[in-house]
């Protein structure tokens, strides 16, 4: 899975995930009108969603490598919610896109199982097993410890998809417990470490394992340490943009070749079209082109940024 990632950054020339973390109020009236007039249920809320996200995903289809899909926007909503991010998902897959559930599952033995099996593998039915989700990445809570990530690891194996394990997150009080000093190491590079072993079975032929790590671009001095730490693990950055990185916080997070990193961005994505910088270019029902603009301006921007930090090609061939 982690190849089938890597040929879609390099054919596109883009490290830039579209965070579809969508909410109600994010969704122009001319959208939300057509499903809750007058009267906002969850289910016109959903359908409302799902329309916006299909604008967007068609739009950036061809710039972008993946997105990424947080389940808690959709949770909000209900069942109707939960139906819209299946379909959200289904509908970016059948784009070509690699899609992330941003589920942050996990629990113990057999219960972090059936979360494996419900996003990344097989339900098993009377005489047969059904795909739930059937998502290419998920993100995953490590502090269950083996137990709890070893079903994850398996369904990776068995049915060719990948995880982000949480190692440094975004959030200003990630080091209230990441940061936690346990000997001679924080916390976060325990489990950094801990990836690296988790990793080395399901390396691709890039080098790069599918067992990847979730490290903010909040956090820079961290990233450059943590890349050192693990060289092999693809990192998913969140933290571009609205909660404030930027490109010249989240170089550390790339490889000398170039590689290594998919950076989200989220709410300056969906929302362009209410930034300063695009919303005289582009009405509110033109959405999807704000989003595009704001794809192509984040995709060169990093993409400069990297050139000059690592004086690489970003699209070496394989």
């Amino acid at each position: 899975m982690i190849d089938k990632l890597i040929r879609k950054i390099l054919d596109k020339k883009s490290c830039v995930l579209v965070g579809l973390d969508t909410r109600l109020e994010y969704v122009p009236a001319c959208i939300v009108d057509r499903y809750c007039k007058g009267n906002i249920t969850f289910e016109g809320a959903s359908k409302a969603i799902l329309e916006f996200n299909k604008r967007i995903i068609d739009m950036v289809y061809e710039y972008v490598p993946a997105v990424k899909v947080q389940i808690a926007y959709y949770e909000m909503y209900g069942p109707a919610g939960i139906e819209a991010f299946r379909n959200t998902c289904q509908y970016a897959k059948n784009k070509g896109l690699i899609v992330i559930g941003d589920v942050k599952r996990n629990d113990i033995g057999s219960t972090a199982e059936a979360y494996a099996d419900a996003y990344l593998g097989r339900t098993g039915l009377i005489n047969t097993k059904e795909a739930a989700f059937d998502l290419d990445f998920i993100t995953v809570n490590p502090y269950l410890g083996i137990d709890g990530i070893a079903p994850f690891i398996d369904a990776c194996i068995k049915y060719d998809k990948g995880i982000f394990i949480l190692v440094k997150t975004s959030n200003s009080s990630s080091a209230q417990l990441q940061d936690l000093q346990v000997k001679d190491k924080k916390l976060y590079e325990i489990v950094a470490q801990y990836v690296d072993k988790w990793g080395k079975k399901l390396k691709g032929q890039n080098g790069y394992s599918s067992i990847g790590a979730v490290v903010g671009a909040t956090h820079p001095e961290d990233a450059r340490h943590l890349r050192n730490i693990i060289p092999n693990a693809y990192f998913l950055v969140p933290g571009y943009g609205a909660q404030g990185g930027t490109a010249r916080h989240i170089t550390g997070c790339f490889n000398p070749d170039g590689l290594g990193a998919v950076v989200n961005a989220s709410r300056s994505i969906i929302c362009a079209y209410k930034n300063p910088l695009w919303k005289d270019k582009f009405s509110s029902s033109e959405f999807d082109k704000a989003a595009l603009a704001e794809v192509i301006r984040m995709k060169n921007d990093i993409n400069e940024a990297i050139l000059k930090s690592k004086e690489v090609d970003l699209c070496p061939e394989i």
